[in-house]
């Protein structure tokens, strides 16, 4: 009768200890070193330094390149080249390793591929980037009975009514109603638009503050 006791008594501790192996074994697969079972993380669309492609290229290719522009030239991975250079008077810029090239009359998009075909021949596949940094091509005149005649660019003055004041106003003897503006068309013939200060600054006929653009003529009688 002992005997039957003690057997059934080691039956049962052993099956104890089968039973805590078994959880032992699953609490460690639930508490394997963090990242170990995680899923491989999703790709982040980051490609390594080491094969990056080069910037997109951000350029305007409608503009057209002018005298006393600044343009900023990027050449990737390149940075004796790359740098910000006025266009000439005589519409010219000169690059490193590229020489004398013709830049005024051209887009930015025209000059990147001129640029490019000469640093073939010394840089294998050159990406160039032309960015206008400063637009100084693009000018008014303004004469007449004004304080300052002369040129002077878009970018300080959109509208007749700002023309006038970066010219320092008028003289005294000037014809504030009939200040009227010239403008070239492409084939050759010529618009005039009026401009009477005295009614503008009342309130009146706002419209004929017009848009400047570039090469008109500002005449104040």
């Amino acid at each position: 009768m002992v005997k039957v006791v003690m057997s059934c008594r080691a039956e049962r501790a052993m099956m104890a200890g089968v039973l805590i192996a078994l959880l032992s074994v699953c609490l460690q697969g639930q508490t394997s070193p963090a990242g170990q079972n995680d899923p491989a993380p999703a790709a982040s669309g980051v490609t390594p330094a080491a094969g990056a492609a080069a910037p997109a290229k951000a350029h305007d290719d409608r503009y057209v390149i002018g005298e006393s522009d600044v343009l900023s030239i990027n050449v990737w991975k390149e940075q004796e080249l790359t740098r910000s250079i006025p266009v000439r008077s005589d519409g010219k810029i000169s690059l490193p390793l590229a020489g004398e090239i013709q830049a005024a009359g051209r887009t930015p998009l025209q000059l990147e591929a001129d640029i490019t075909d000469r640093l073939r021949n010394y840089i294998t596949t050159p990406e160039v980037t032309v960015m206008v940094e400063q637009i100084n091509s693009q000018k008014f005149n303004i004469m007449g009975q004004i304080v300052r005649p002369g040129s002077y660019s878009l970018t300080i003055a959109s509208t007749v009514f700002d023309a006038i004041a970066a010219a320092g106003g008028f003289r005294d003897f000037a014809k504030q109603k009939g200040v009227y503006i010239l403008r070239q068309a492409q084939g050759g013939s010529q618009t005039r638009y009026n401009f009477n200060y005295k009614e503008f600054i009342k309130g009146k006929n706002p419209a004929q503050n017009i848009k400047l653009e570039p090469h008109d003529i500002i005449v104040v009688p």
